[in-house]
């Protein structure tokens, strides 16, 4: 079941992405060559009547493409000036590269929609749910059902609590607590370092939970939020990175999302349709970003020529993208080097 459930998540994932791309090309009247889900060797193909469009499924479920007239220097002969890529107008451009991350957007707000309507859905407030007699919460003046309103003196809701707390180390934290009387109080407290066989980690020692509610109107304003929330906590992330509060080994590729999907399938089904929301507001977070070879970087290119009023130079701007696209395989070979171990060696 986890290997059917790693290839739904990934395949609708990109399906939704894709599909948003291939809707607006056709409504621009682009000549779209084919229409793939997954990459590799294709699996099937086919093409419906009255259509130019081959459709096909191929091996490999991490990917998948529009292939549209225009996209590339070479001019194709074959097909007219009017149905190429780079002749149509900069708003039908604009909406065919940033179709996908909205369509990635849209599927999280319902699917977090769903799951809110199902489970409940959860508020952002962060309250202390246990403290661990061995470490340092336990005497600092914490009680279980203390709501944690700042952290160093900056409000903070569950998950960038959760964040902030794995990125600190062995800094010492001050949190501003409301307690079930309505009193506040400033609580400081300093990590342990706890071995757990060759990992090596800051505890505090202290769980949280959140509040849920019932109700269609609060899972309406929870599908919102929570997209909202994560992409703040990724713009944190990114951050994080290249200030080196976090490393690559914390990043996941195809085989580290696997054992993700192993864990959440465990938990139950609801969880499993709650990380394809959750996968699907990454990849449309990580398609905005301007990266070259990125829906983001197309955009970049799209937004310099708003501004200088005349089109960037085509060979220049593929050149820049084949670029991108060698330091991304680069950087996923790594990340999926960094998976495998945690995986096999637990390292």
């Amino acid at each position: 079941m986890t290997i059917i459930y790693f290839i739904l998540i990934l395949g609708i994932t990109v399906f939704i992405h894709e599909l948003g791309h291939f809707i607006f090309a056709k409504r621009a009247g682009i000549y779209c060559y084919e229409f793939s889900i997954g990459m590799g060797p294709i699996i099937k193909k086919w093409k419906r009547k009255n259509d130019e469009t081959e459709y096909s499924i191929r091996l490999f479920p991490i990917g998948g493409f529009v292939s549209m007239a225009g996209e590339s220097v070479e001019v194709d002969p074959n097909v007219p000036k009017n149905r190429q890529l780079q002749n149509k107008t900069w708003g039908q451009r604009f909406m065919t590269i940033v179709a996908g991350v909205m369509n990635n957007f849209i599927l999280a707000i319902v699917i977090f929609f769903i799951v809110a309507l199902i489970t409940g859905a959860q508020k952002p407030n962060a309250y202390v749910s246990y403290l661990d007699e061995t470490l340092p919460a336990y005497n600092s003046g914490l009680v279980a059902g203390d709501e944690i309103v700042k952290l160093n003196g900056k409000d903070v809701n569950a998950d960038m609590l959760m964040l902030k707390l794995m990125v600190n180390g062995d800094k010492e934290i001050r949190l501003t607590v409301k307690h079930e009387d309505g009193s506040l109080d400033n609580i400081v407290m300093s990590p342990k370092l706890i071995k757990e066989g060759e990992i090596e980690s800051y505890k505090f020692g202290f769980g949280m939970t959140t509040e849920v509610e019932k109700g269609i109107i609060p899972s309406i304003k929870y599908a919102f939020t929570k997209l909202w929330s994560l992409i703040v906590q990724m713009t944190y992330t990114l951050g994080y990175l290249f200030t080196g509060a976090l490393s690559l080994s914390n990043l996941s590729g195809p085989v580290g999302i696997y054992s993700v999907v192993d864990q959440t399938a465990q938990a139950g089904f609801i969880n499993v349709i709650f990380l394809l929301g959750y996968i699907s507001a990454n990849v449309g977070f990580m398609n905005l970003l301007p990266i070259p070879a990125f829906d983001g970087g197309r955009l970049f290119f799209l937004l310099v020529e708003k501004v200088k009023r005349s089109p960037v130079s085509p060979k220049f701007e593929n050149a820049v993208h084949a670029v991108g696209m060698i330091f991304l395989l680069g950087l996923m070979l790594v990340i999926t080097y960094n998976d495998i171990v945690r995986l096999f060696f637990g390292g």
